[in-house]
């Protein structure tokens, strides 16, 4: 996770999408427990990871983060 955050900071035009994405999906009262971070729900990770990899277990690619960002900022642009 933490290569991919690299390279999202690397990316400046990806930032305001990143934390739009990062507010939709981190559930409300997240500083109410453990790890007290907004992260988003283990099962949706598990989902989204089961759906690109077809595996639950496998880490994120920092490049697959950030074309995942890119279409997420070309989709809400042609929203």
């Amino acid at each position: 996770m933490i290569r991919a955050g690299v390279a999202v900071a690397r990316r400046p035009g990806l930032w305001f999408t990143a934390l739009r994405l990062v507010r939709r999906t981190t559930p409300s009262g997240w500083w109410r427990s453990r790890p007290f971070l907004p992260f988003p729900p283990r099962d949706y990770v598990r989902f989204r990871l089961l759906t690109q990899y077809g595996d639950a277990e496998h880490r994120w690619e920092p490049g697959d983060v950030v074309r995942y960002l890119t279409w997420c900022k070309s989709w809400e642009m042609s929203s």
